[in-house]
């Protein structure tokens, strides 16, 4: 039957939005270290913009401390600058070797200006859920208009939808829950 696949194709379209939410939250910095921070740095290696775990292995061996070790010391300075670049608001230290991104605590400002982002993040996501859902009644109109579904059918399916678009802001604001519990814990 096509009328349920506008539902099972809102389903999945929620749950890429849900997927990239998460995605964008791992980039938000929280009080510990985490070396998904660092995952969409690109450093300059040789011309060609490379993601920095293709250069140097990057490891968090304590909660407040990154280090990352370039597997061709020459390279120390590009991955220095591709750090710095990225707005993160660390300070890299190279010592020659390798080079370390102490992560000092964060102060009770910056922990709710924060949070303030992550509630953003979360909004964003929520009208792009109420997009989708926007788009499965389009087509279901546009089905109902063509006749390919009864009235009924429209009905049943337009509550099918509301309630998978409640679940997935549901999800938004418990996925934002915890990742503001995260940011404002000390």
């Amino acid at each position: 039957m096509a009328n349920d696949e506008v539902v099972t194709q809102l389903k999945s379209r929620i749950d890429k939005t849900l997927d990239d939410l998460r995605k964008d939250l791992t980039k938000v910095r929280t009080g510990r270290a985490s070396t998904s921070l660092l995952d969409g740095i690109r450093v300059d290696f040789y011309g060609t913009p490379t993601p920095l775990n293709g250069v140097a292995s990057v490891q968090s061996p304590e909660p407040r401390l990154i280090t990352i070790k370039p597997w061709d010391k020459s390279v120390l300075k590009e991955v220095e600058k591709a750090i710095r670049e990225a707005n993160l608001g660390l300070n890299p230290m190279n010592d020659g070797e390798m080079i370390r991104l102490p992560f000092p605590p964060l102060t009770e400002e910056r922990r709710k200006e924060i949070a303030k982002q992550v509630k953003n993040k979360g909004e964003e996501h929520k009208v792009a859920i109420r997009n989708i859902r926007r788009d499965a009644n389009e087509a279901l109109k546009v089905s109902l208009k063509d006749k390919k579904i009864t009235e009924d059918d429209n009905k049943r399916l337009q509550e099918k939808v509301q309630k998978e678009t409640d679940a997935g802001v549901a999800e938004v604001d418990k996925i934002i829950a915890a990742k503001e519990k995260e940011v404002m814990s000390v």
